[in-house]
C-alpha cells in the first residue's frame, strides 16, 4: 500500500506522489459545486417555465453526467501534467487550453441560468466547445489516454449546444427582457 515512516505508524504517509492526481482530477469539480449552487433554484423557478424541446435530458441525469465528466477532463488533466513533467514548457499550450476550456466551462451556468442571457449563453458554449476541441487535439501527441478522456465531454457539449440554441429560439422574450 502506501510507505509509511520507519517509526511503524501506519497512519503517517510519506509519499504524497498521489495528490497532484487527486488535485488535479478534484479541480474541475469547484466550478461544478459553483454551478450546482447557482442552477438548484433557476431549475425549479425560472427554468422550468421555458419552453425546452422534447428530446432533453431530464433534470436528474446532469448532476450525474457532470460528475463523470469533470472527474474524467480532470484525471486527463493528471495525464498530461505527468506526462509534461509537471507545469513544464512542454505543457503550456495543453494545460494552458485546458485551463481556457475549464473557466469557460465555469462561467456558462452563471450566464445562462444565473443572468438568464440565452443568447449569450449559446455564444459562450460554443466558444468552450471550440476550446475543449482545442484541448483534446493538443493532447492526443502528449497522451492518448487523456484525449479520448475528453471524448464523452465534447460529444455532450453537443448535445447541450444543441440544446442551449433551442432553449434560445424558443424562448424569445425570457424573463420579461429581448435577448
Amino acid at each position: 500500500m502506501w510507505p509509511v515512516k520507519s517509526t511503524g505508524n501506519p497512519y503517517y504517509i510519506t509519499d504524497m506522489s498521489w495528490m497532484p492526481m487527486l488535485g488535479l482530477t478534484a479541480l474541475p469539480h469547484l466550478g461544478g459545486f459553483y454551478g450546482g449552487y447557482v442552477t438548484r433554484k433557476q431549475v425549479k423557478t425560472w427554468y422550468k417555465t421555458l419552453n425546452k424541446p422534447s428530446w432533453r435530458p431530464p433534470n436528474a441525469a446532469f448532476p450525474i453526467v457532470w460528475t463523470t465528466l469533470y472527474t474524467s477532463m480532470g484525471y486527463g488533466s493528471y495525464l498530461v501534467w505527468k506526462e509534461c513533467g509537471g507545469f513544464t514548457e512542454d505543457a503550456v499550450v495543453p494545460l494552458g487550453l485546458y485551463g481556457l476550456q475549464l473557466a469557460l466551462n465555469w462561467a456558462w451556468t452563471p450566464i445562462f441560468f444565473g443572468a438568464h442571457k440565452l443568447k449569450w449563453a449559446f455564444i459562450e458554449l460554443l466558444m468552450l466547445t471550440g476550446a475543449a476541441g482545442a484541448t483534446m487535439v493538443s493532447w492526443y501527441p502528449v497522451n492518448r489516454t487523456a484525449s479520448l478522456l475528453l471524448a464523452p465531454y465534447l460529444a455532450w457539449l453537443c448535445l447541450a449546444g444543441s440544446l442551449n440554441y433551442c432553449i434560445w429560439r424558443d424562448n424569445p422574450d425570457t424573463d420579461g427582457k429581448e435577448e
